[in-house]
């Protein structure tokens, strides 16, 4: 599948992210094109060529009235601009031009995130948080630009790797701020990340919301055939070359895997026991099933294990502990191979009938659904392999 794959071992802000990702673009012109175009107040881009220990990429400047904002940093020290809220932010994005609803969809959710880390960080309502880093509208350039981009793309799968965010303090329009400054370190909660031995704020705010919210996964690289590379360049200068780089290539179908979560219960009724398989099959487990055991002192007991996505996990261990009596469960993360499924309406002379058909790993199956089979069973006087037996006839 289509897979982008970005590097953050040298942090990532947004206009690092948005240069990386314009050098993998087919027709850079084009998107140049309509960037401009979508009517960013007062905003001008330039793309350029630069060449940084001895590595060739691409840095893209954002000015806002003719003059250049922060870089790659988010905490332009010296804001002459007025302040922005979450819905002049809303405004100026649902006025621009030629945009995809997706993309300003997007735009907006990534400021959303923003804002929430934002009023997290200071103890207020989203709707009195004053974006004086990350709001301003060389930000807007930078989140669009992303968001434009990826979807040109449309990559089928995105991973980003553990993130450096540099250490040290760093001076913004609030004082001076540990790195990684309140709002970055919040929105990478769930996040692999490290400061590495670079003194300086490596991942912004923006940066950090944009991995955040197109991520699929956080990972070192897969196995992948790459076919081109992006180098975003940041304008601060490290030990070693600020930037990141994009990858851009196919792997193989993405692994599946899946959350095994178990307990032991001895103490449990049957029914009670079927009323907690019952409220975690409606919060999506993949299966939930029983196993008799037995268990200390020579008790027997239930083995209740539940299969669920691994994004479910705390969700699933939260209500086996609220519904059970357990107290203590195991985890075991497995690996799932399915067929390729579908389900299709077959006409037949017995009534419309749901055709599941599977195939994959060289088998292929199909099964009419047995509430179907059953239904034209007890209106025909039939047995079911007479219902089998009569569709079979008619569809071959």
């Amino acid at each position: 599948m289509n897979t982008l794959y970005l590097e953050c071992s040298m942090g990532a802000a947004g206009d690092m992210i948005a240069a990386a990702l314009f050098e993998l673009l087919p027709d850079k012109e084009k998107m140049l094109d309509k960037l401009r175009s979508a009517g960013i107040p007062g905003v001008e881009f330039k793309v350029e060529k630069t060449v940084k220990y001895g590595i060739e990429g691409t840095i893209f400047s954002v000015f806002v009235h003719g003059t250049e904002e922060g870089a790659e940093d988010d905490h332009s020290h010296d804001h002459k601009h007025h302040h922005s809220t979450f819905e002049d932010i809303r405004t100026t994005v649902d006025s621009l031009k030629g945009l995809s609803d997706k993309v300003k969809t997007d735009v907006i959710n990534v400021y959303s995130m923003l804002a929430e880390a934002e009023s997290q960080v200071h103890g207020r309502p989203v709707d009195q948080i004053h974006f004086h880093e990350v709001g301003n509208l060389d930000a807007v350039a930078d989140i669009t630009s992303v968001c434009m981009f990826i979807e040109e793309l449309s990559p089928e799968r995105i991973i980003v790797s553990p993130v450096r965010t540099g250490y040290g303090t760093v001076k913004c329009a609030h004082g001076i701020l540990p790195v990684p400054a309140p709002a970055t370190a919040y929105l990478l909660k769930g996040v692999p990340i490290y400061s590495g031995d670079i003194e300086g704020e490596m991942c912004t705010p923006t940066g950090a919301a944009l991995l955040k919210f197109f991520a699929g996964d956080y990972s070192p690289m897969p196995a992948m055939e790459v076919d081109s590379i992006g180098y975003g360049m940041g304008k601060r200068d490290f030990s070693s070359a600020s930037c990141v780089r994009a990858f851009w290539g196919k792997t193989a179908e993405e692994d599946e895997y899946a959350s095994e979560l178990s307990c032991n219960v001895d103490d449990m009724t049957a029914e009670e026991i079927s009323f907690v398989m019952d409220r975690l099959f409606e919060a999506g487990a993949y299966e939930v099933y029983t196993a008799a055991v037995g268990m200390k002192k020579s008790r027997p007991g239930t083995l209740l294990r539940v299969i669920c996505d691994p994004k479910d996990r705390d969700k699933m261990i939260r209500l086996i502990f609220k519904y059970t009596s357990t107290i203590g469960l195991r985890e075991t993360n497995t690996k799932c191979f399915r067929m390729d499924r579908s389900i299709k309406t077959v006409k037949t002379s017995l009534g419309e009938m749901r055709l599941k058909e599977s195939s994959g790993f060289g088998t292929a199956r199909r099964k009419y659904e047995y509430e179907d089979l059953a239904a034209a069973a007890k209106a025909n006087g039939m047995t079911l392999q007479e219902v089998r037996n009569t569709i079979d006839l008619e569809t071959e």
